[in-house]
């Protein structure tokens, strides 16, 4: 806030308009804060101390006061001698006073470069008897705060995409009934063929890394518990040999060396009650009979005895389910590298069906031009619907591209898919680009946790707003112009131009023209003058901003600043 020099002037009424020939009102002080006036928050506050000296208002006078904001009246203020009638603020006539007066207007465009001025009349009783001639009192107006850049952020949501990612392949070998020796015929199954062929491919192939191979033994709930713990050892060994014999015929160097990883599992019963469940064919009343005994018995032996008191169902059982449990498994583990950048673009446009979510949604990164992004992100909404996150970065990239309302729709449609930050977040920017600060602010403080990009335009309306202070905050670490301006109107004009000098604005319009405010705030004729030809050389619109903007009056009839901006 800065505070001009104290006007002091005499106000006195016209000579035909008393009788009598004495001042009934002279030697008024007017002190207004600040000067100039300054706009925050879309309005602007007036504050002026009106000061009588010692038989400055006759005793029966009465003077009312309006202040004129251009060609905007404000409230007017009633002054009056003691002996006066009426509602006003009463001066003593032989100890003078003072009375503070504040108003607060809305701002308009016609404010920006105008003066306040004092008008009114003065009265004798109850019968005028001059005017107050028109009077400048201050200059009008400040508006440094309409600087803010209202480059409010939308989030991307993020894609899970991993280049490299940890698969598996499995395969299965069966064992005849308390035995552990692979049958040639097992070896002819689909999965041992198919992982024949998977090891043969990963011998070849550079984006398909095998880490281990887990073999597990398994053996069925029937039978003495100690030796089905010794039969699954036996199987997940014989299972390895049975591997490894695969491995020389796909010629598979590593699956031929030491990367197995062996365990017996002992009785199978958590994958016998799955096969149970899944079974279609045994009696309802019998599966559940035997599920009973599974989950209410613990001890092995005796879980055994109950099922082969069950006469029929356990023969069911022998035959149909205890020959699956009968098992080695076999687990490939490796690693999988997927598309390079190169080939996620050209699928993206030639066979994008063989790109997954992750893919879609990362490829997209990729491109700079808005147009591609945009047509990926909506081939992935296309084919994912049922997932928020192309739809709202469908959204995003129309708000990049100034679409904002067809932007709006798709973070509506997003966050109706799933209420999720992101999308409040970038709703949240919708109006605050539309001017809604009130909805902006709200969307804002339930976008928590989506991203950077939250604080930073809370601290947009912050500044809207005139909570500075706030908006720095908000700001955070980051060097923007906002920042700068934040900084600025917090009172720390200093700052300004190291956070101009880390942001993108180092050498723009904008950061020269808000380095030459700071300057002046400091009284830096010399910066002043720099940053403005550096301004008015990248942008010839500054000019005639600065021959009006406020922020410079002290220096309008210095011949070094005239020199720049006429």
């Amino acid at each position: 806030m800065r505070k001009q020099n104290v006007k002091v002037l005499a106000l006195l009424a016209v000579a035909g308009a008393f009788a009598t020939g004495c001042d009934l009102l002279k030697d008024v002080q007017y002190d207004v804060t600040p000067n100039p006036l300054e706009m925050h928050n879309d309005s602007v506050r007036v504050t002026v101390d009106i000061t009588l000296p010692e038989k400055g208002i006759a005793k029966k006078a009465a003077a009312e006061i309006t202040p004129m904001l251009g060609d905007t009246p404000l409230k007017m203020v009633r002054i009056q001698g003691e002996k006066a009638t009426g509602n006003g603020d009463v001066i003593q006539y032989k100890a003078g006073g003072k009375i503070s007066y504040t108003d607060v207007v809305a701002y308009k465009p016609s404010m920006e470069a105008t003066d306040l001025v004092v008008t009114g009349k003065i009265y004798k009783g109850e019968k005028e008897k001059g005017e107050i001639e028109q009077t400048k009192i201050a200059d009008a107006t400040i508006i440094t705060p309409y600087l803010v850049n209202k480059d409010f952020r939308v989030v991307i949501a993020k894609d899970e995409f991993r280049r490299v990612t940890e698969e598996t392949f499995m395969a299965q070998i069966n064992y005849d009934k308390g035995r552990s020796v692979v049958k040639p015929s097992e070896l002819k199954e689909d999965d041992i063929k198919a992982l024949e062929a998977f090891l043969m491919d990963a011998q070849n192939n550079p984006k398909i890394d095998v880490k281990g191979i887990n073999i597990t033994g398994f053996a069925s709930p029937e039978g003495e518990e100690d030796k089905n713990n010794t039969l699954s050892n036996d199987r997940a060994n014989t299972g390895k040999e049975a591997t490894i014999g695969v491995a020389k015929k796909a010629k598979n160097e590593k699956a031929q060396g030491e990367i197995y990883n062996l365990k017996g599992s002992g009785e199978d019963y958590v994958g016998f009650k799955r096969e149970l469940s899944a079974d279609t064919k045994m009696n309802e009343d019998d599966k559940n009979l035997v599920l009973r005994v599974l989950e209410t018995i613990s001890d092995p032996a005796q879980r055994e005895t109950e099922m082969r008191n069950m006469g029929k169902t356990f023969t069911y059982l022998d035959k149909n389910i205890f020959p699956i449990l009968r098992r080695a498994e076999i687990v490939v583990v490796y690693d999988k590298t997927g598309f390079s950048d190169e080939e996620l673009m050209a699928n993206s446009v030639s066979n994008s069906d063989t790109l997954n979510l992750e893919e879609l949604l990362f490829t997209a990164t990729l491109y700079d031009d808005l147009n591609e992004k945009l047509r990926v992100y909506k081939i992935a909404e296309s084919r994912y619907p049922e997932d928020y996150r192309p739809a709202n970065n469908v959204g995003a990239v129309l708000y990049m591209m100034n679409k904002v309302s067809e932007a709006k729709s798709q973070f509506e449609k997003a966050n109706g898919i799933k209420d999720n930050v992101i999308s409040k977040n970038n709703l949240g920017a919708v109006a605050g680009v539309n001017g809604d600060r009130k909805k902006a602010m709200d969307l804002f403080n339930q976008a928590n946790g989506a991203g950077s990009e939250v604080s930073y335009n809370k601290g947009i309306i912050n500044i809207q707003n005139a909570k500075y202070a706030d908006a720095v905050s908000n700001f955070g670490s980051e060097a923007t112009f906002n920042k700068a301006l934040a900084e600025l109107l917090n009172g720390s004009p200093a700052n300004v131009k190291n956070t101009i000098g880390g942001s993108a604005d180092a050498q723009s319009a904008q950061g020269y023209y808000l380095m030459a405010v700071a300057a002046a705030r400091q009284n830096d004729l010399t910066g002043v003058v720099n940053n403005l030809k550096s301004a008015i050389a990248k942008d010839g619109a500054y000019k005639a901003k600065a021959m009006k903007d406020r922020e410079f009056l002290k220096y309008f009839e210095d011949a070094s600043f005239t020199a720049v901006v006429k």
